[in-house]
């Protein structure tokens, strides 16, 4: 028995052998074939296999409602930093590696997997990003090493990796009819990642496909780096960001410090904002400030520990207006009355870089192949990134030739990972 496993950045999903498909996405929770890639840890309750915790909705779940605990998301950003090794406080006096959370998570989809398989399972197909790190290939191999480190402690023994984008590539594969060369581009919570693979109906039962890979390529900006954009552009501006202490003495008022806030917009930072020397230090800056209200909100994030609900605000307003239009930012939670508003032009103004560089990273893909833009086939877009439509616009834009094709953007690369291992375990 076998499985694939699409440990995301943001959301997770499974595939098991099936009897009558081939292979099969697991149902990890009722209702539901993906799974946020996210782990709660309370304060209070039994150890069993490690501190008392909740996996995906029930994570965030408990987290909304307000138990006592920590919530763990974007875990996959840390493979390939320095923080893998290093313990973090889950609450309770307790303390876990980074490491051990995502092994944790891992055990948690095995044991879906294998109750769906009805059986135990050692054997896995992880997918990986193009890169974990971006132009640090020892760095990049850590990270590999790191995830198949944890995926050792949890019981599998046969792991072997296959590139996200390829995955997907041999999802997109199934409904071609004849030879083309497509662009996949996978963008999704932590990185953008482009291949060009060239596909058909002739290629899709080798086994071998490394000569079908004409190029591949990826930076390590994506949804959680907008996320970051949005809420340092609309949200933390009420609470100090890019402001200005008073003037002392006639001298130009200087800008307040923003390391709390840069470390507040990133998920597995906010809680070092927490600790009670930073805490001590923030709230001697008041004097920074020529507008004590923001640094009264400021501490009253820092102090009832709402970081993580802000930034959750933040992936909201982003995805509301990711189709366009306008949204309201509702921060009463922080101060009654307090708003903030967010529209696609505010949001292409602070994403306007980081989607120029993922559209530079597809034009690279493509001139690495040796290939014009124009003898790209098909764009095949996957990953819940390509939701944000000025992204999937401008990404098109690049290959006006090239027909655009949408995938699961939650399951495609789950469901190709499935196709690949089919395939690898299953050869003669």
């Amino acid at each position: 028995m076998y499985c694939a496993i699409d440990f995301g950045t943001s959301n997770s999903a499974v595939a098991v052998p099936d009897a009558g498909s081939g292979m099969r996405l697991v149902e990890l929770e009722p209702g539901y074939p993906t799974m946020p890639t996210a782990v709660f840890y309370f304060v209070d309750g039994p150890e069993h296999d490690g501190p008392p915790r909740a996996f995906g909705r029930a994570a965030v779940a408990a987290y909304v409602d307000g138990l006592d605990g920590r919530l763990m998301r974007s875990m996959k950003s840390i493979l390939g930093s320095s923080l893998i090794e290093q313990t973090t406080d889950v609450g309770g006096g307790r303390g876990v590696r980074y490491l051990d959370i995502v092994a944790g998570y891992l055990r948690h989809l095995k044991r879906c997997a294998e109750a769906a398989a009805g059986a135990p399972i050692e054997r896995v197909v992880l997918g990986r990003p193009v890169y974990f790190v971006d132009d640090e290939p020892a760095r990049d191999a850590q990270a590999q090493a790191a995830l198949a480190s944890a995926a050792r402690a949890v019981g599998f023994t046969d792991i072997h990796f296959q590139y996200e984008p390829i995955a997907a590539a041999f999802d997109y594969e199934r409904g071609v009819s004849e030879e083309q060369r497509v662009l996949v581009a996978d963008i999704g919570g932590g990185t953008s990642d482009f291949s060009l693979v060239r596909v058909g109906p002739a290629r899709a039962p080798r086994l071998e496909r490394k000569d079908d890979i004409l190029a591949n390529h990826g930076v390590h900006i994506a949804g959680t780096d907008f996320d970051r954009r949005v809420e340092l552009a609309a949200i933390l501006p009420a609470f100090g960001y890019g402001a200005y202490g008073p003037s002392i003495a006639g001298a130009a008022p200087r800008e307040v410090p923003s390391a709390v806030y840069f470390d507040l917009a990133t998920w597995h930072l906010i809680n070092t904002v927490y600790s009670p020397q930073r805490v001590v230090e923030l709230r001697g800056m008041r004097g920074f400030y020529a507008d004590p209200r923001q640094h009264d909100r400021l501490m009253t994030v820092v102090t009832e520990r709402l970081g993580h609900e802000l930034a959750a605000r933040a992936e909201a307003a982003k995805i509301e207006v990711a189709e366009g239009g306008r949204t309201r930012i509702d921060l009463s939670h922080v101060e009654s009355g307090l708003t903030a508003e967010l529209d696609e032009a505010g949001a292409l103004e602070a994403l306007d870089a980081d989607l120029e560089r993922i559209v530079a990273a597809a034009r690279e893909t493509v001139r690495r192949a040796g290939l014009a833009p124009a003898q790209v086939d098909a764009l095949y877009f996957t990953g819940g990134s390509t939701g944000l439509r000025v992204l999937a616009q401008r990404i098109a834009a690049a290959f006006p030739a090239a027909q655009a094709v949408r995938g699961d953007r939650f399951a495609s690369v789950a469901t190709g990972l499935g196709v690949f291992a089919r395939r690898w375990f299953e050869r003669a």
